[in-house]
């Protein structure tokens, strides 16, 4: 019977998923809404801006799901690194297409609030996995 019981707590236990990371549902999220602006953009702005932004914005997500991938401490909190680089890249195309009309003034701060969260939610993400991972 005690058998059974450390069992059934050992099948209980919820092991972290990409998902449960805040940075990565909200980077994920708002690389979406960056695409769905720039997809109706005119082919001069989409080629000279747009993708360059689409690709800023992917890969925040894509590096924090690289990074979680990763077996050791050092190669996860690099890639959450370059996360932080990617965001910074966003700001400049953000600020950009505001300049250079290619967004409203509602879709510059929806995407400028959402950006200036990122370093501190994956700030987070280093310090917790510096102080939970062992190697």
């Amino acid at each position: 019977m005690l058998y059974c019981f450390i069992v059934l707590i050992k099948w209980k236990k919820k092991y972290l998923t990409l998902n449960d990371i805040e940075s990565y549902t909200r980077s994920f999220k708002l690389s979406n809404t960056i695409w769905e602006i720039i997809i109706l953009w005119n082919s001069f702005a989409k080629d000279t801006i747009g993708k360059q932004f689409v690709r800023a914005a992917d890969s925040i997500s894509a590096n924090i799901a690289e990074g979680f991938a990763r077996h050791s401490k050092k190669e996860k909190v690099h890639f959450y690194r370059i996360a932080k680089k990617s965001v910074s890249e966003c700001l400049d195309w953000n600020q950009k297409s505001k300049v250079r009309k290619l967004i409203t003034d509602d879709e510059y701060n929806l995407i400028f609030l959402e950006l200036k969260e990122f370093p501190r939610l994956l700030n987070t993400l280093i310090k917790y996995t510096n102080q939970k991972l062992k190697q």
